[in-house]
């Protein structure tokens, strides 16, 4: 079967690759002149299923008003780009913020997380690919006790799914990140989460797609979709700034925009664009620098170590498709890691802002388009689409190539949304 993937990220290369496993012939589209050059580009770098927890949660709407009122908030809503869009997928937000939605949604995402973990390891050992990756956990740390005490009503979950953690003491921390020392008075504990890695997204998806290109893949780069031609019940074709292409089967994997791609053809995606930022800088002091990674819960900033850098990476800022790069983002980025550590250049920084296509229940849309036959859907991974991504392009291409996944998967469909939408 001839399939194409629209976007050439990372869980547009992880399916391609996957498709090309299972013998089919397969092309992926995409506007930029390589892979990876989006929202893979600069993330955090972190493959987090322990952390993989939904926005939506009990208590968000009054954190979030008091974020919003401090000075350094990680949380930035825009008023010139407040639209119809933006105020349907806050209010479904909203409505997945109770304990029952809660967690099913944060189950999900761990099941789909974990699976992905595992097969980005199988994945790596048959490639031997590297990526700057580390597997050395993860901890979450917390400044207040109140974070602390969250943090034991959300292990429950963890325990539940299966997920290994441990509530870590601040000189436990100590000992598995030791450049935090001159920060011990700020802490007061952590969550340890030894099954989360680290590594580059940037570097991962442009050498799995030469792992791809090596079996058959063809990238057609620098080229824009315009749009999708379809029947009532089938597509028959993509438009593109270089022509029209067709295939059997076509995967929509372009992130934040995808929903206007799939609008016109009366598919309704609750996916919306939310900003996030980082910074990547030169590692100067190993003693004052991260092992592995860890999320300062306060600031939701997370700080990996990358090779010879260091990145770190959060905020959330609604403002549609806006990529300009605000200076007062830069600043608490900046905050969270001079507070923490110091170990790396900050004069060196370069700065990056990138779209994160978000659902309001935080689980990402990966299965058939329903409407049409030959569609289907992987996106809305939020801050997570490189820890599931290759759960998703696995998950998706054992669903196309008609194999029943090794996980159950009916759930992360559209089709959840069903009633939303009626």
């Amino acid at each position: 079967m001839k399939v194409i993937v629209l976007g050439a990220g990372v869980i547009g290369v992880t399916t391609a690759w996957y498709l090309a496993k299972l013998g089919h012939e397969v092309e992926v589209i995409d506007r930029q002149p390589a892979a990876g050059l989006e929202t893979s580009f600069a993330n955090a770098g972190q493959v987090s299923p322990g952390y993989s927890t939904p926005w939506a949660a009990p208590g968000l709407p009054l954190r979030a008003l008091k974020w919003m009122l401090g000075r350094h908030s990680p949380l930035v809503i825009r008023p010139q780009a407040v639209d119809m869009a933006m105020l349907r997928w806050i209010g479904n937000l909203l409505r997945n913020c109770n304990e029952y939605d809660y967690d099913i949604n944060k189950s999900r995402m761990l099941r789909i997380a974990e699976y992905s973990r595992d097969c980005l390891a199988a994945l790596r050992k048959e490639t031997g690919i590297t990526y700057d990756d580390r597997q050395k956990g993860l901890i979450q740390l917390f400044r207040t006790d109140a974070q602390v005490a969250h943090a034991r009503d959300d292990m429950r979950l963890l325990s539940e799914s299966g997920i290994p953690h441990q509530l870590f003491s601040v000189e436990q921390i100590l000992e598995r990140e030791p450049g935090l020392g001159g920060a011990k008075a700020l802490l007061k504990g952590g969550l340890y989460l030894p099954g989360d890695e680290s590594g580059d997204a940037h570097m991962f998806t442009q050498r799995l797609a030469q792992e791809a290109e090596e079996l058959g893949v063809t990238f057609r780069y620098e080229t824009t979709i315009e749009a999708l031609d379809a029947s009532a019940d089938s597509v028959y074709g993509v438009r593109t700034s270089e022509g029209r292409f067709t295939a059997d089967a076509y995967v929509m994997a372009t992130g934040s925009y995808a929903p206007g791609i799939l609008r016109p053809l009366g598919i309704r995606l609750p996916v919306y664009p939310v900003k996030g930022y980082s910074l990547t800088l030169p590692l100067t002091d190993e003693s004052r620098a991260p092992v592995s990674t860890v999320n300062d819960e306060t600031y939701k900033v997370a700080i990996t170590r990358l090779g010879d850098r260091i990145r770190i990476g959060g905020t959330a800022e609604l403002a549609g498709f806006d990529l300009r790069l605000r200076p007062a983002r830069r600043e608490i980025l900046k905050i969270s890691f001079s507070e923490l550590y110091g170990g790396g250049d900050l004069s060196q920084a370069v700065y990056w802002a990138g779209l994160r296509p978000n659902t309001p229940d935080g689980t990402p849309v990966v299965g058939p388009s329903k409407k049409f036959g030959n569609l289907w859907l992987n996106t809305g991974h939020g801050t997570l689409g490189w820890t599931m991504a290759a759960g998703s392009g696995r998950i998706l291409a054992d669903q196309i190539h008609g194999r029943k996944p090794d996980i159950p998967a009916l759930d992360l469909s559209v089709d959840r949304y069903a009633r939303a939408f009626a």
